[in-house]
This record gives C-alpha cells, structure tokens and sequence, in this order.
C-alpha cells in the first residue's frame, strides 16, 4: 500500500510499461515527470545547484 496517491500513480506504471514524459531535444521517455526534468539539464547545461562551502 501507499501513503499517497501520487506514490500509487508512480507505482502503477510499473504495471502499464507507460512511460508519458518525452523528452522533446533527444526523444528519450520517462516513467516520472521528476526525471524527465532533470534529465533535461544535461540539454540545457544548467548546473543549479552550488555547494555553500566551497562554491562549485
């Protein structure tokens, strides 16, 4: 069982083989919207994330 209905969604494309996140620059499919956004920064180059220490 689930705690939410978004882990049960998730989960049930497991089941559907449905991947419906397309990336549009390479044509790859993902299960999760989630991944399909971080997969896009490998297009874009955009690196957000900074460490607070050290600055890179």
């Amino acid at each position: 069982s689930f705690n939410s209905i978004s882990h049960l969604h998730s989960h049930q494309h497991i089941h559907t083989a449905e991947w419906p996140y397309t990336s549009l620059e390479c044509g790859k499919r993902f299960r999760k919207s989630t991944d399909l956004l971080t997969h896009q920064l490998i297009h874009t180059g955009e690196q957000p994330y900074t460490c607070g220490e050290c600055g890179e």
